[in-house]
């Protein structure tokens, strides 16, 4: 299987997983079909510029680098790792990330680049976003829900 695929699945699979070693990634891994050592899984790890970050059932669990996504696909990981809550309050958009992320949550949003944003403000671990209208902050809401598996 290509590197391209391999690493899409790392992605994947720490979207969905609190994964804090190598040798662990590389296991499931395996279990997907890639067949990998653990050298291999530290070259992807680099590659990839993941992080560690504070996991809610694990200490630390690795995680895309904000500063290093790729808006499309590739911002739904992103995303899945660092909100926790969307909600709408007239026309503001409240989004609630892990200690620290409200800003790179930020920055991805900005990329996203959705016409009915008028701006944003981040905070620690929240994200405000400013629309024209209760009816926009809901659809700022639903596009952002879409990438976010919550």
């Amino acid at each position: 299987m290509s590197i391209s695929k391999r690493r899409d699945k790392i992605l994947e699979i720490i979207s969905k997983n609190e994964v804090n070693t190598q040798e662990e990634l590389a296991r499931l891994l395996q279990l997907e079909g890639f067949a990998v050592t653990q050298a291999t899984v530290s070259r992807d790890i680099k590659e990839l510029n993941l992080i560690k970050v504070k996991g809610s059932i694990l200490k630390s669990k690795y995680a895309q680098n904000p500063k290093s996504f790729v808006v499309g696909d590739k911002i739904s990981p992103l995303f899945d790792s660092f909100i926790r809550s969307i909600v709408c309050a007239k026309n503001l958009v409240v989004i609630k990330t892990l200690e620290g992320h409200a800003s790179a949550c930020g920055m991805a949003v900005d990329k996203l680049t959705i016409t009915e944003i008028v701006g944003s403000v981040a905070g620690d671990d929240t994200l405000l976003i400013v629309t024209n209208s209760d009816e926009d902050a809901i659809k700022v809401q639903n596009i952002i829900k879409g990438y976010v598996n919550l």
